[in-house]
């Protein structure tokens, strides 16, 4: 797609069917996916025009190839854009667990860990709805990382450096989930205070991160974001209530 965006329409489209998809495993499997990312949504084609060019395409222009061994190995060649797109389908549930039962376990991609995951506070469905907030934001729509978790000066994801980027943006955890959370005094002092000497908090604000859309759009979509975005997994909507959203049904 060009600007490997989606296109408006058709990402609210597939945010519906996620959607759907969580409240479904939540509600009726209770079941946490805890691995919602790119790689495991599956969009479905529908425009087969697409396909055919590609093989025209290919047998006019036939791709490079080298030979290592037994195998041939071909770079990649690009779809054009589709007209039209089908489902998109949530998959990979290999890392699913009860959502039942309560935990503190590490889990979720780095870049898409939750809060309540990263201070070790009893964990359950709404980190689905994180995962899902964070990942539309920085993946599917604008292309880019709302959060890394890289520590300045080490070059690799460390959690405080991840909690660091979330306090930019959102503004200090309440005090009640940091003392909810086994990992809390690692990172707070006893009022609540940020205590880590090698990482610093740089603000900013979600308005600054999206800079596709524009005016009323923008504002609901943001509105949107941030319903899931909250630091405390309680205050976060469910995946029913999501699909009400007026972003969503504009």
């Amino acid at each position: 797609m060009p600007g490997a965006r989606l296109e408006v329409e058709v990402l609210k489209s597939a945010i519906k069917q996620m959607l759907k998809a969580l409240d479904y495993i939540h509600t009726e499997c209770k079941l946490v996916h805890t691995d919602i990312k790119a790689d495991n949504i599956m969009q479905e084609l529908n425009d087969t025009a697409v396909l055919e060019k590609f093989v025209q395409d290919e047998l006019e222009k036939p791709s490079p190839r080298k030979i290592i061994g037994d195998r041939v190995v071909y770079p990649s060649r690009l779809f054009d854009p589709p007209q039209q797109f089908g489902r998109a389908l949530l998959c990979d549930f290999g890392s699913a667990v009860q959502g039942e039962e309560e935990r503190n376990h590490n889990a979720q991609p780095e870049i898409y860990r939750s809060p309540e995951v990263m201070l070790m506070v009893d964990w359950s469905y709404p980190a689905d709805i994180w995962n899902l907030g964070v990942m539309v934001n920085l993946v599917t729509f604008e292309g880019d990382l709302l959060f890394t978790g890289q520590h300045p000066t080490l070059g690799r994801y460390i959690t405080r450096a991840h909690l660091a980027e979330i306090i930019g943006l959102l503004g200090p955890p309440p005090q009640d989930l940091v003392q909810r959370g086994v990992r809390g005094p690692e990172f707070f002092d006893e009022d609540g205070k940020w205590k880590v000497d090698d990482v610093e908090i740089h603000q900013r604000t979600l308005e600054e991160s999206e800079c596709y859309l524009e005016g009323k759009e923008k504002a609901k979509f943001l509105k949107f974001i941030r319903s899931m975005l909250q630091w405390r997994p309680e205050d976060r909507k469910t995946a029913l209530a999501l699909l009400e959203d007026p972003w969503l049904n504009s």
